[in-house]
C-alpha cells in the first residue's frame, strides 16, 4: 500500500510521503498540562511560539482552546471562540501563510468561525459524534479533518477502560466515521485519522496501538499519532525503571521519542508533538536510515 498522500486546502498542499511531518501542539487554555496556561490570554506569546516552532520544523501548527486532559470538563463555545479566534487572526496577519493552520475542536460553530478566521483543517476528537452538524462545515468548507479517537469523553475517559480488541474496535470507528463523512458528501482524500493514543487507554493499550499501528493504516487513510508528554509515558518510565515517582511532563520526551520511533516504522504520516526542535531532529535522521536501509 502506498504511503504516499496529499492534504491540500484551497492553494496549499502538503505532501505526505517518507518524509515525516511534523504538528506543533499551541494550547490557548489555562489549565493545560504540557505548558501552564503560557499561551493563554497572551496573543504575543502564542504568535511568538508559532513562529519558533515554525523555525524549529513544523509543517502544521495545532490550536486548541479546550482542555481534554483526563477529568477535563467543556468551556462553552463562547468561551473557546474567545480564545482561539484572536490568535488564529494574529498568526496569520504576523506570519508567512504557506504553512497549516489546524484547530482542536469537535464543535461545529467553532469550526466554521476558526476556519473562517484563516485556519486551514479541523483536528475532532471524536470525529462526528460530538456534534454530528460539524459533517455540514467540512463538506462546506472542502478542508481537511483529522478524526481522533476517544472512549468516553474527557472526563470519563481514563474510568473502566475496557476493550475486547483494542486494534480492531478502533478500526472499527474509523470504519463508520469514513461512512458518516461519505454520507455527508465529504470526501475520502479530506480524512486523516488518528488512534487517539491516551484518550481512554490503558498503559498497554496505547503500547498496543503503536506497535500495530500498521494494521490501523491498512484502512488507507494518511495517520497522526500524538503520544508528546502523556501520562502513560511518565508510568511506562516508572515501571520500567522501578522509580518511586512518576516523571514529569519535562521528564518524557525521550520516551515519547522512542514511542515516536516505532510509530514512524509502522506507518505513521504526522507527529503531534510539543516539542517540535526535538522531534523534528530526531524524525528526519530516522527518515534517512529508513531510506537508506531501503
Amino acid at each position: 500500500m502506498s504511503r504516499e498522500f496529499e492534504v491540500k486546502y484551497q492553494n496549499k498542499i502538503l505532501r505526505l510521503d517518507n518524509n515525516t511531518r511534523i504538528m506543533g501542539i499551541l494550547n490557548i487554555t489555562p489549565d493545560s498540562f504540557s505548558d501552564g496556561g503560557l499561551y493563554y490570554n497572551n496573543i504575543d506569546n502564542a504568535v511568538d511560539r508559532a513562529r519558533q516552532m515554525l523555525d524549529e520544523g513544523a509543517d502544521i501548527i495545532d490550536i486548541g482552546g479546550e482542555s481534554t486532559r483526563p477529568g477535563s470538563k467543556p468551556i462553552t463555545i463562547k468561551e473557546e471562540l474567545n480564545r482561539i479566534i484572536p490568535v488564529i487572526k494574529n498568526i496569520r496577519l504576523s506570519l508567512r501563510n504557506s504553512f497549516f493552520i489546524s484547530v482542536d475542536t469537535y464543535k461545529a460553530e467553532v469550526a466554521e468561525q476558526a476556519l473562517l478566521a484563516g485556519a486551514d483543517m479541523i483536528n475532532s476528537l471524536s470525529g462526528f459524534n460530538f456534534d454530528r452538524r460539524l459533517s455540514k462545515i467540512i463538506k462546506k468548507f472542502k478542508c481537511p479533518i483529522i478524526i481522533y479517537h476517544i472512549k468516553g469523553t474527557p472526563k470519563i475517559m481514563q474510568q473502566d477502560i475496557h476493550y475486547k480488541n483494542v486494534v480492531k474496535e478502533i478500526c472499527h470507528f474509523f470504519e463508520s466515521q469514513i461512512d458518516i463523512a461519505k454520507k455527508a458528501g465529504i470526501g475520502k482524500n479530506q480524512i486523516l485519522i488518528d488512534p487517539g493514543i491516551g484518550f481512554g487507554k490503558t498503559l498497554k493499550q496505547n503500547l498496543e496501538l503503536i506497535v500495530q499501528l500498521q494494521k490501523i493504516s491498512k484502512i488507507g487513510l494518511p495517520i497522526v499519532v500524538s503520544v508528546s508528554r502523556k501520562s502513560h509515558l511518565g508510568k511506562l518510565l516508572k515501571n520500567e525503571l522501578k522509580l518511586d515517582y512518576v516523571p514529569t511532563e519535562l521528564d518524557r520526551i525521550e520516551a515519547a521519542l522512542a514511542e515516536t520511533a516505532i510509530a514512524v516504522m509502522e506507518g505513521a504520516h504526522i507527529i503531534r508533538t510539543h516539542d517540535v526542535l526535538q522531534t523534528k531532529r530526531f524524525t528526519v535522521s530516522l527518515d534517512a536510515l529508513l531510506r537508506n536501509k531501503k
